[in-house]
């Protein structure tokens, strides 16, 4: 037993610190962390240095990563964004699984590699893409909610719903008599999507309330994954993939109330999972089939990702997208997906193709995963409308006696405006190459760079700072930022500023001077406004102000140390009517 368990810590160990060294090397050269994943698993894995072993079972726990990012991806969404998207998910999702899969289908029945009806299946098989691939590089890219990523989202949901109708089309091509089954499985698959439905829309939120109630956090993560867990075995046992039962369990607790919460607490799972996902991605890579066919592996890979790329791209054109973002579409979305090999394996099994080709077709969506981020890079670069990368602005230089202004967006502009015109030195930073040369038409000195890096801090003279400012768009770059320079400099004045209220909470034991919520002054002057405007006196309005800063205090302390529950009751109380102050 204690050999046993030796053994497991070392392969944990070993996943682990493949993830730790490859992914930021891949990071600090902008390849992407999914590159890195995939390099960790084919120099770990069997074929290489053959540290870490190809077991199905650990293939299928990375699978569960897939499944919470896709739920977590179903949280950014709800019924009603999901029905407005129904033209884009019915018509781009059949426009293109029907044009992929007629003409793999055709190449493979043509070449007499395989029968008419078992080329149909691995021609449609193939039409798949990964959902994991490209929805993590999209969101690594900040570009999951851009133009071509609603499009690509629209398809690769469309797939997702695929999935029972191909699975139950393989008994009937291997001549097994399927028609009871069929009804069954469409029949038990409908009555495991309403349960799921019913249940979700009117018992998580109570379910959760309850274990929020508790004050357990660990209690509470664990509910959240058990609820994961459950859909996805409910959904899968109805045929469907357990991607799109984790969806679906998603997009109905988008709009519960612990929505946040819920998504903190499975993100850390969600990307160890996900990146294990990678890595073993990266591990069934045959590198001695590759070597032995590697015309075979190499050349149908790349004919797989021509042919889907070039079908997408005018499906993509066809439904009015611009030249840009149909690039992007077909780079994104033109690899094998998982459901591949699923399909792949239940053929052999079902002795549609030869356990040879099925090793073969499934060395060719493995190559073409790993070709898929060095062919977003390459879209991204030749797209008429790619995004400003930054080429000829200037790097920050350090200064004496200064204030660091970390982000140059709508905050920024402000906050470096009232310095400067008071006399006080000012750096300004920013990652947006869009923002540097607006800034510059208006007389502006502004520095490219990624305030989220401590060494990109320190070159811009953070040590030598009066202060540092963080007013960066994207909260988990203010949150790095902040950590890491209270580490580094422990006497620094550090200003953050909040997007909302999650993440002042996330802020709060940071370390940081100062947290400022983006739009709480700007809410309180209004509402001072209104107050005015009917009558209310300004010693009056003066008082309910100081009333809501209190009580918004006491609140966010609740909050931080017993869940967003805490402390609701403050929400509603009304304010003390102070005695007018008597005449002397």
């Amino acid at each position: 037993m204690a050999a046993e368990n030796g053994d497991f810590l070392v392969q944990a160990a070993t996943y682990l610190g493949a993830a730790a060294i490859a992914v930021p090397i891949f990071n600090r050269f902008k390849l992407g962390s999914i590159l890195g994943y995939l390099a960790a698993g084919v120099v770990a894995g069997p074929y290489v240095l053959n540290i870490l072993q190809q077991e199905e079972g650990v293939f299928h726990v990375a699978e569960f990563g897939v499944v919470l990012f896709l739920f977590v991806i179903g949280l950014e969404l709800s019924l009603s964004r999901l029905w407005s998207m129904r033209k884009q998910i019915v018509g781009l999702g059949v426009a293109q699984m029907a044009a992929t899969g007629l003409v793999l289908s055709g190449l493979f029945a043509a070449a007499g590699v395989l029968p008419t009806g078992p080329a149909i299946l691995a021609g449609l098989s193939l039409s798949f893409s990964s959902t994991a691939f490209a929805l993590q590089l999209m969101k690594d890219r900040g570009e999951l909610n851009s133009a071509y990523g609603r499009q690509s989202f629209a398809i690769l949901l469309f797939q997702d719903l695929a999935v029972i109708p191909l699975l139950a089309a393989i008994p009937f091509v291997a001549g097994v008599s399927a028609e009871a089954a069929g009804w069954t499985d469409g029949l038990r698959a409908l009555g495991v999507i309403a349960a799921v439905v019913l249940i979700g829309r009117y018992f998580l939120d109570r379910v959760f309330r309850m274990v929020a109630g508790s004050g357990s956090r660990e209690a509470f993560a664990a509910t959240a994954l058990l609820v994961v867990a459950l859909t996805a075995l409910a959904v899968s046992w109805a045929g469907l993939s357990m991607a799109l039962g984790a969806f679906l369990a998603g997009v109905l607790l988008a709009e519960s109330t612990y929505r946040h919460q819920i998504e903190t607490d499975i993100e850390p799972f969600r990307g160890l999972l996900l990146g294990l996902f990678f890595i073993s991605i990266g591990m069934r890579l045959d590198l001695e089939l590759i070597v032995s066919s590697w015309m075979l592996v190499v050349g149908g890979a790349a004919g797989l990702i021509a042919i889907k790329s070039v079908l997408l791209y005018a499906v993509a054109r066809l439904s009015k997208a611009k030249h840009g973002d149909a690039l992007k579409t077909a780079a994104v979305l033109s690899q094998g997906g998982e459901f591949a090999f699923v399909v792949i394996a239940l053929g052999a099994d079902a002795l549609l193709w030869g356990n040879g080709a099925a090793t073969l077709m499934s060395a060719i969506v493995t190559i073409s995963m790993v070709a898929t981020p060095l062919l977003v890079l390459a879209a991204a670069r030749l797209s008429s409308d790619a995004i400003d990368s930054g080429e000829g602005l200037e790097g920050p230089q350090a200064k004496q006696d200064h204030v660091i202004i970390a982000g140059f967006g709508r905050v920024g502009q402000i906050v470096s405006q009232v310095l400067r015109n008071s006399g006080v030195e000012v750096t300004a930073i920013d990652f947006n190459p869009a923002h540097i040369r607006n800034a510059q038409r208006f007389g502006f000195k502004v520095y490219f760079g990624d305030a989220s890096r401590l060494d990109l801090l320190m070159t811009a003279g953070a040590a030598q700072a009066r202060a540092v400012i963080l007013c960066m768009d994207r909260p988990e770059a203010v949150n790095s930022a902040v950590k890491m320079l209270r580490e580094a400099l422990p006497n620094l004045t550090i200003i953050a500023c909040a997007h909302d209220r999650m993440h002042e909470i996330e802020l709060a034991p940071l370390g940081a001077d100062v947290i400022v919520r983006e739009t709480l002054e700007s809410s309180i002057l209004l509402a001072r406004e209104a107050l005015s405007l009917m009558g209310h006196d300004g010693d009056e309005i003066d008082d309910y102000v100081q009333q809501f800063r209190k009580r918004d205090r006491e609140r966010l302390l609740a909050q931080r140390d017993f869940g967003l529950e805490a402390g609701k009751e403050l929400l509603h109380a009304p304010y003390e009517r102070r005695l007018p102050k008597q005449p002397d």
